[in-house]
């Protein structure tokens, strides 16, 4: 009929004319909830009806039309008027007059002229349009997105098939009463087919005052990606002046693209960044790298080169590579933003093909380094291991046993001393018993290590082909006990879990075995149930021990929420630990270190975590860390912690490596103000390895932060301050120097 006809006519042509509207691009950013807190609630125009149906009901749906005047008596002429109304499924159009001539298959609405579907509304005085040409214009509009924030106006709209035009359009994110920023153009051609707006004579302005002008600009309005400029970043730093970035994105085919970005630093040169990326069925990767050329202050060539990628070879296998250069060991240093990064020593490179079943793993992989510290001589550096084969099967072979094997055969390479091949096996049986009450674990293995050795070995080694075969015999054992109880009025549950892990390794003479990749482990609650003390197929530890360990802990039982952990144990050794690293004697004492830990949650706001490692033989501490935090409101957090550490493996209690305290806070000043600040002193030097302090600032589509910090730059203790500004304009981009991952690094709970 012909009244259905207009009805869907101008509820497609009503919403295809501005479906493509400059809010559309808001649609692919990450809409969440709380980034629009500051907002006026439901701060929607006055004609938006909630009780609407659903989008999927569109093509089923049926089409209602409501009018106080109906006039169809003339056959060429139409009119519906006061308070027209035409509804189907999330679509509504309204107007106070509607005229259709099916001769001429032309229509117009008039009288404030309403459109409503479950991703915009749309207002204008005027609407008008011809069926045959597939074409509608619209004046003095007003739109505002539903599925995203965003809202804007324009003086006149038209649509024909998969073009649209809009004059003096203009969009943004903030309340359509306080538009605090504002993107004004002139004209703004939207192409449906290529899914591209370009945008003439556009304004960006902050308020009233104009901060950002282009002539021409073009932009896709939807997933398909547009060649070109991103928003740039800006900063300012001790050792590169200011720092600004202009990236420009290379869309250069459906599955891959490139980003340029050079960079301007005003004490440096001007350096280009670039990234490519690419993405099939089954590999996807990236390759990224920088390049300075002269750099002003060294007189160098700088630069860096990354490849990651990431196969699927078939079912069970995959081809992971992560390659590294640097151009020279002071890159990170120098370019670096944070103390971590700049005390990179080594810089790890791979490549291998990775394979995983039901009951079996295995490897086979290229790995390299790159030295990243000038004070690490080439001596120093790893062997390669070229390439090295991991090869991992546990099986259940029968009710209650299982077998398996474990592993690695590894050709070293080095450009500054003699290489070398080892192969490792290890294969065991093991008898598991697993219940809720507790758990039996006994395992009996056998680990064989043999070596061939380039000649050049022969002047410190009897033999190049030195082995070492050591049966490993090992049982964990614990136990679970519950009870209720009641803790500061609360009801609680209580666990109480004694462990007991025993290791029996008879003892290997293996000094005529040499090291390639062996390192001792560091002390922890973990190496208490490790059937080795080092990393590495070069020493298999000697042993005659049992580890005793408890453990509790305390569960609400309203919320099952765990309240309290805390934990204790140590080994006991019965004969001296013989095996040691070369030039380390051997070890005769009675027991390890005592192992502590405590996690504590006194409310649901206030945490407090302890650690201890304390030596009972010289009585003092090898490890200590108190750790601490406090929350209130909706995001402030308070975090203290104190960190210290004697260097164990020399014997000398004196030795202290590290001795730190670290705080920072967010504290929320009200629902606009933020202050963060972190605070990183070395007891030890008497110096800051990390501050900082800074302000955030927000409302309903603006927020802004100051940030000014001071740091460690280099291992040296010479040390950089840098200012980060940045304005963020919300749903559509930052400008200035992006801080957010630095803040929710050093700050333990910060939220953006």
């Amino acid at each position: 009929m012909p009244r259905t006809r207009l009805a869907l006519s101008l509820a497609s042509l009503l919403s295809g004319g501005l479906a493509l509207l400059p809010p559309s691009t808001a649609a692919a950013i990450d809409y969440d909830p709380a980034m629009w807190v500051q907002c006026k609630p439901n701060a929607l125009y006055q004609f938006h009806r909630p009780d609407l149906g659903s989008e999927a009901d569109r093509e089923t749906g049926e089409t209602s039309i409501f009018a106080e005047h109906f006039d169809i008596r003339d056959q060429q002429n139409y009119l519906l008027s006061g308070d027209v109304e035409i509804l189907r499924a999330d679509q509504r159009v309204a107007a106070a007059l509607m005229r259709f001539d099916p001769q001429t298959e032309t229509w117009q609405a008039k009288g404030d002229v309403q459109y409503q579907d479950a991703g915009m509304l749309i207002g204008a005085e005027r609407a008008e349009g011809r069926l045959e040409e597939d074409y509608a214009s619209l004046q003095s509009l007003r739109y505002q997105l539903l599925s995203a924030r965003g809202n804007g106006e324009a003086e006149l709209a038209t649509n024909q098939g998969d073009h649209s035009q809009l004059q003096q359009v203009s969009y943004t994110t903030c309340d359509p009463d306080d538009r605090q920023w504002l993107i004004r153009a002139r004209q703004l051609d939207i192409n449906q087919a290529d899914g591209i707006a370009t945008a003439r004579h556009t304004t960006l302005r902050l308020g009233n005052v104009p901060i950002l002008y282009l002539p021409i600009a073009s932009f896709p309005i939807d997933e398909r990606r547009k060649t070109g400029f991103l928003f740039p970043s800006l900063g300012a730093s001790r050792s590169r002046g200011v720092d600004i970035t202009v990236p420009y994105y290379l869309n250069l085919a459906p599955n891959f693209d490139a980003t340029l970005a050079p960079r301007l630093m005003t004490k440096r040169g001007v350096m280009l960044g670039a990234q490519f990326r690419y993405l099939s069925d089954n590999h996807r990767g990236e390759i990224y790298g920088t390049w300075l050329p002269n750099d002003d202050q060294t007189g160098r060539d700088r630069g860096t080169v990354t490849w990651e990628h990431r196969g699927q070879l078939g079912a069970h296998w995959q081809l992971i590579s992560d390659l590294n250069h640097i151009s020279d060991d002071r890159y990170f240093e120098d370019f670096g933003d944070s103390l971590s990064t700049a005390a990179t020593s080594l810089l790890e490179s791979h490549v291998g093909l990775h394979g995983r079943g039901r009951y079996w793993t295995a490897s086979v992989s290229l790995q390299g380094w790159t030295i990243a510290d000038p004070y690490t001589p080439d001596t120093a550096e790893p062997f390669r291991r070229l390439p090295r084969m991991l090869f991992r099967w546990d099986q259940p072979l029968a009710a209650g046993v299982v077998g398996g094997v474990r592993s690695e055969a590894v050709v070293f390479d080095h450009s500054q001393r003699p290489g070398a091949m080892r192969v490792d096996v290890h294969p065991y049986v093991a008898f598991p018993y697993e219940r809720a009450a507790g758990f039996f674990r006994p395992e009996i293995g056998v680990r064989h290590t043999a070596y061939s050795l380039d000649s050049d070995y022969l002047e410190r080694f009897p033999s190049t082909s030195p082995s070492r075969t050591t049966p490993i015999l090992s049982l964990d054992t614990g136990l679970v006990f519950e009870r209720p109880m009641s803790f500061f009025g609360q009801r609680m549950l209580q666990t109480l879990e004694p462990r007991l892990y025993y290791l029996n390794v008879p003892y290997r003479d293996q000094t005529d075995l040499p090291i390639f990749d062996t390192q001792e482990l560091g002390f922890s609650w973990g190496q208490l149930f490790r059937n080795n003390r080092f990393a590495g197929g070069d020493r298999q530890s000697d042993a005659n021990q049992a580890t005793l360990a408890v453990s509790t802990r305390l569960f609400d039982e309203a919320s099952g929420q765990e309240r309290l952990s805390a934990s204790l144990g140590q080994i006991r050794y019965f004969q001296d630990q013989k095996v040691q690293m070369p030039g380390v004697s051997r070890v005769d004492r009675a027991g390890s270190a005592w192992v502590g830990d405590m996690e504590l949650m006194l409310d649901d706001r206030w945490s407090v975590g302890v650690s201890q490692q304390w030596d009972p033989d010289q009585e003092i501490s090898h490890l200590s860390t108190l750790r601490s935090q406090y929350r209130w409101g909706q995001a402030g957090v308070l975090n203290f912690a104190y960190r210290f550490r004697r260097d164990g493996r020399t014997g000398n209690p004196d030795r202290v490596t590290l001795e730190q305290f670290d705080i920072s806070t967010l504290i929320p000043l009200n629902e606009r103000w933020r202050l963060v600040g972190r605070w990183n002193y070395s007891l030890l030097d008497h110096a800051t390895v990390e501050a900082f302090a800074g302000v955030e600032w927000e409302n309903c589509c603006l927020a802004a932060r100051v940030l000014g910090r001071h740091y460690v730059r280099n291992i040296e203790g010479e040390r950089n301050t840098s200012i980060y500004l940045e304005l963020e304009l919300k749903g559509l981009s930052t400008l200035g120097r992006k801080s957010g991952e630095l803040l929710e690094r050093a700050i333990l709970g910060y939220t953006y």
